[in-house]
């Protein structure tokens, strides 16, 4: 069997996958409850429509925000690593971005007051930045500039 190298960046990747299947387990433990609990029924839980308690609610919108980021990271740790990219630097940013994400999420769950929303916000802009870099240092490696 072949051994190939996996950088520091794709195990981030992967962590960053298993933190969305923890919160979505976390969101599937909470409903499971409030059905088994008679509190709600199998189809009080609509889509995109606010529903349960507030911190139901920031979790399943902390789930929803790491998916909608997981896309965007996955490509540039993809195409990093198709371009070779498995630097200190690389790998440390995209280690940032998952803690910054962790971060994000767990403000998100904890509070909705205006500290948490603006510490929120500096996690997604750590992140952004972070993201941006990466694309930089794709570019560069592939000679764009």
């Amino acid at each position: 069997m072949t051994e190939i190298a996996v950088p520091c960046s794709v195990i981030a990747l992967t962590v960053y996958a298993l933190w969305a299947i923890v919160l979505v387990v976390f969101i599937a433990l909470s409903r499971v409850s409030q059905v088994m609990s008679g509190k709600a029924g199998p189809g009080d839980f609509p889509s995109g429509t606010k529903h349960g308690s507030d911190g139901y609610w920031r979790l399943n919108r902390a789930h929803l925000n790491t998916l909608e980021n997981l896309p965007i990271f996955g490509a540039l740790v993809l195409a990093g690593w198709v371009a070779g990219l498995d630097t200190p630097t690389f790998n440390m940013l995209a280690t940032v971005i998952v803690v910054a994400r962790v971060v994000q999420s767990l403000i998100h769950i904890s509070s909705g007051s205006a500290l948490a929303i603006n510490l929120r916000f500096l996690s997604l802009l750590v992140q952004l930045v972070c993201e941006v870099w990466m694309a930089v240092q794709i570019f560069h490696a592939a000679k764009v500039f």
